[in-house]
């Protein structure tokens, strides 16, 4: 059976609303509470903000940020190494064929600062189902190895998390994010945006820079009125 084309199914509007003119310069989180329905979610991401539970390995009430800076991997400045070169060859990318195992890999216990928590889970599942919320996998002999998952609205692509079960693979799954979402996007690829919160020592080796939050939101603005990469627009 080949892939059919889908699209996304607007949920439910949120009660709540995000206003980030109340936010404090240089600080992340905006807000605390709310809820995880999928309406809220999609307010949040669109309003330049994400949850993440506020206590340890993300249990305690939820908490909304907006990183003052911002962590963004500019599409044409992924840096790839020689090795990382050799390793894109020997996987398999798909796409959202196993999401909720992508998930699951990044919420294993055994992972240090690990925050996805059964609730977060779901609320992506949801969300995933409606035909926002995807992921990039690695395969390796029928098996996943690795994979990312996130959010993509129009030429916004969110992402929250990565795993990997063997070397590099989240690396590469990274990787195959930014040529899919390069690959089709013509003139409109430079203003397609890659979003990963936070900047670390890690994904500054990839070549995610530092942005001030003033210019993510307006970069924001312009991505999400651009149409979505055609390999979300089908399921597998």
């Amino acid at each position: 059976m080949s892939a059919q084309p889908v699209e996304p199914v607007e949920p439910v509007a949120s009660r709540y609303a995000f206003d980030l003119s109340v936010a404090v310069p240089g600080e992340d989180l905006i807000g605390v509470g709310a809820d995880l329905e999928p309406g809220t979610l999609l307010s949040g991401y669109r309003s330049a903000v994400f949850p993440m539970g506020l206590g340890r390995h993300g249990r305690g009430p939820i908490g909304w940020w907006s990183p003052d800076p911002r962590g963004v991997l500019p599409l044409s400045g992924l840096k790839v190494s020689r090795s990382l070169r050799k390793a894109v060859n020997t996987f398999e990318i798909r796409v959202d064929s196993a999401f909720e195992e992508v998930v699951a890999g990044c919420a294993d216990v055994r992972r240090p600062g690990r925050w996805i928590t059964p609730r977060i889970a779901e609320a992506y599942r949801r969300l995933h189902d409606l035909g926002w919320a995807h992921s990039v996998e690695c395969w390796r002999d029928g098996r996943l190895a690795g994979g990312l998952y996130g959010v993509a609205i129009g030429g916004l692509f969110a992402g929250e998390s990565m795993f990997h079960r063997e070397t590099d693979a989240s690396k590469v799954a990274l990787v195959g994010l930014v040529r899919l979402l390069t690959q089709d996007g013509g003139d409109d690829a430079d203003r397609r945006l890659l979003d990963v919160q936070w900047r670390t020592d890690h994904l500054g080796s990839l070549g995610v820079v530092e942005i001030p939050r003033e210019d993510y939101r307006a970069r924001l603005e312009q991505a999400l009125l651009l149409p979505r990469p055609a390999v979300f627009d089908t399921l597998p």
